[in-house]
């Protein structure tokens, strides 16, 4: 077993353009007052990490890295959730996508893929020069608009979304896998990883390539009714890295699972701030320490009632009251020792 490390805070729904959420000092700051001890950093925000300089420079990851220690903090992960959906989009989500692009890709879906693939390749180099050995982002999504089976799928086209998708992800599978880096798919709908199922027609696709892992996100699963819990059992070995992040599914008579054009305050499934929701972390919480799951515990935060000022406030000391001091013995284990067989077939009145 391995005691969970945290608390820490993923910084993408905090950044901002005022102090103290417009820089990386200024942010540590805030996270390390609050009693964080890492940071998830997301590469979109070039106000916090400049990735073509990390993905070149060994000097310069050794002073962001040095920098963050300074406030007595780590690096839990690199985040490309942003660029890891623009890897694969369909058309029909082209326009909505296109403003997580640079302008110079935009227009031009062939051009942001190629952009969005070498993005993440870089991302991976500059994970392997900060001594990262886990990376958080999408998988991206070429099927999601026939997730419901209506109009019917035509045979073939699930096999051929999930080819497409791992001849994508290949190339930069294999170049984490030069710098010893995982790639976390965190399981999300509106990604063509959304749950257990489409995890393994992927990871299959990709011949069971060995960097392919999981984000473990709870609150995903209880807004699609999935068992998360039971989810550890099967996947904890490919869990290696995890967003504490709350949810409540409250189904009505007007509105349930696809309940999502209302309001995010008036839908049936929310996210909210941690100890507000429905997820029972104590129980998430044994298991990945059961298991042996040695990941980083960050907060992700995007409650629609609490502000995000409380939600932080109290993001830190409720995953620190979650983690479990893993027990290295075992409390039954008191007669130790070499086997004694003579002793034991005495026992057994062998």
């Amino acid at each position: 077993m391995k005691t969970i490390k945290g608390p820490a805070v993923f910084l993408a729904q905090f950044a901002g353009s005022e102090a103290p959420f417009n820089s990386l000092d200024a942010m540590c700051e805030w996270a390390a007052d609050l009693g964080y001890k890492g940071i998830q950093i997301p590469t979109w925000e070039s106000s916090l990490i400049d990735i073509n300089k990390a993905s070149e420079s060994q000097t310069y990851c050794d002073e962001l890295k040095g920098k963050v220690e300074s406030y007595g903090l780590e690096i839990t992960e690199l985040s490309t959730h942003l660029q890891g959906q623009l890897v694969a989009v369909n058309p029909a989500y082209d326009t909505m996508f296109d403003g997580f692009a640079p302008e110079s890709v935009r227009n031009n879906a062939k051009a942001r893929t190629e952009w969005a693939i070498d993005f993440v390749k870089k991302s991976g180099t500059a994970s392997g020069r900060l001594g990262l050995n886990a990376h958080a982002t999408f998988s991206g999504a070429l099927m999601w608009h026939t997730m419901y089976p209506w109009p019917q799928r035509p045979n073939g086209l699930v096999e051929m979304g999930f080819k497409e998708l791992a001849n994508r992800w290949l190339p930069i599978l294999n170049h984490f896998d030069e710098v010893g880096v995982d790639v976390c798919y965190e399981i999300h709908p509106g990604e063509d990883l959304h749950d257990g199922i489409s995890f393994e027609r992927f990871l299959e696709a990709t011949g069971n390539h060995k960097r392919v892992k999981i984000l473990y996100d709870p609150s995903h699963f209880v807004l699609q009714q999935l068992d998360y819990l039971a989810f550890i059992d099967y996947y904890h070995e490919y869990i290696k890295a995890f967003h504490v992040k709350d949810a409540e599914f409250n189904p009505t008579g007007k509105q349930g699972v696809y309940g999502g054009y209302a309001d995010w305050k008036d839908r049936a499934g929310r996210f909210r701030s941690l100890g507000d929701g429905q997820v029972d972390f104590k129980s998430i919480f044994s298991k990945l320490t059961k298991y042996g799951c040695n990941v980083w515990a960050v907060m992700e935060w995007e409650c629609c009632i609490k502000s995000s000022d409380q939600g932080a406030k109290e993001g830190a000391p409720f995953i620190q009251k979650h983690i479990i001091e893993a027990a290295k013995r075992s409390f039954d284990d008191f007669a130790g020792g070499e086997i004694d067989k003579a002793q034991l077939k005495k026992i057994l009145g062998l």
